[in-house]
């Protein structure tokens, strides 16, 4: 079993920046492919970034392209999210997620694959 644990939410302003981090511990992190997900208040649960665990693949949703970055260091057993430009629309709790795989270049954007969620960071953003 694998927990994980967001920090790095905050209030920020419009086009300020923002670094989420999630730690993981138990099993072998550098096993596990890991996402990140947002929740705006009176909107469903929505991807934002997956990363394989060998780090060398990513995906985005296209809202946050060009502005967040999903990186990892498995010997830190850290996944993170370089949130820049950052709007009122990016408000939202945001979880971290992880899945094992057995392949290293697997990511999925399907929450229902996740195994494991942390609770949660709040990102709210000032106009």
């Amino acid at each position: 079993q694998v927990q994980v644990a967001e920090s790095g939410g905050g209030l920020v302003q419009d086009g300020g920046s923002l670094r989420l981090s999630c730690a993981a511990s138990g099993r072998t992190f550098s096993s596990y492919a890991m996402g990140w997900f947002r929740q705006a208040p009176g909107k469903e649960r929505e991807f934002v970034a997956a990363i394989s665990w060998s780090g060398s693949s990513t995906l985005y949703t296209e809202s946050v392209k060009g502005r967040f970055t999903i990186s990892r260091d498995n010997a830190k057993n850290t996944v993170y999210l370089q949130m820049n430009s950052l709007a009122p629309e990016d408000t939202a709790i945001y979880y971290c997620a992880a899945v094992y795989s057995s392949s290293s270049s697997y990511y999925t954007p399907r929450s229902r694959a996740y195994e494991y969620w942390g609770q949660g960071t709040q990102v709210t953003v000032s106009s």
